[in-house]
């Protein structure tokens, strides 16, 4: 009875032979590239190689009415500015990405994401944060009472972030409607839902009441 031939027998070269043939191939392939690698191996490798990056540069910030001078990479954001330079950490870094508005502050009076700002493109601008906001009243703000009388805060990430937004729409708009609120407010989240709370603290605030 014949017996089937594979194409291991049919060739005369078996799977495990060309295998061993392929695994030897490969290894001398590494060894002769090796070297070449090992020569090509970036700067920044090679025994006491500066790295390279952008130096601090003076920078001259108007924060809540004062002048504050700083040292910064140009690359530093206005919040980690504010945050990490000088103690202001009313603005909260959550998602850093300018979507969920907790970083909000007032730039000449303009609700803006400080985490998309670059400290030295503020310069020369006037910049408000939460912390200001009560400096200049003596005490909380208006709409700082509001929020606390409308139980408009719960976990807090996002408070600081919507108290600047509704002060820069409170302070553009006098008789604003609820959907208007809603829709001009439509740039900060809260996970805890205090949506109403907020929506209302701002008609408060605006004295409508509505």
């Amino acid at each position: 009875m014949s017996r089937l031939h594979g194409p291991e027998e049919r060739s005369g070269v078996s799977r495990r032979n060309f295998l061993k043939g392929m695994s030897a191939g490969a290894l001398a392939a590494g060894a002769v590239a090796s070297p070449a690698r090992s020569k090509a191996a970036p700067p920044a490798q090679e025994k006491g190689a500066k790295l390279l990056g952008p130096d601090p540069v003076p920078v001259t910030l108007q924060v809540n009415g004062k002048e504050r001078r700083l040292p910064l990479e140009p690359r530093v954001t206005l919040l980690d500015a504010l945050r990490n330079h000088l103690d202001l950490t009313g603005a909260k870094k959550v998602c850093d990405r300018a979507t969920c508005g907790s970083c909000t502050v007032l730039l000449d009076g303009r609700a803006v994401y400080s985490c998309t700002v670059l400290a030295i493109e503020a310069q020369g601008r006037r910049i408000e944060t939460v912390e200001g906001l009560a400096e200049s009243q003596g005490g909380l703000a208006r709409i700082q009472r509001c929020f606390v009388e409308n139980d408009a805060q719960q976990c807090g990430f996002c408070t600081p972030g919507f108290v600047m937004a509704c002060e820069s729409f409170r302070r553009s708009h006098q008789n604003a409607t609820r959907e208007q609120v809603l829709d001009g407010l439509g740039g900060n989240l809260c996970r805890c839902g205090t949506y109403h709370g907020v929506t209302q603290a701002v008609l408060d605030a605006m004295g409508g009441g509505q």
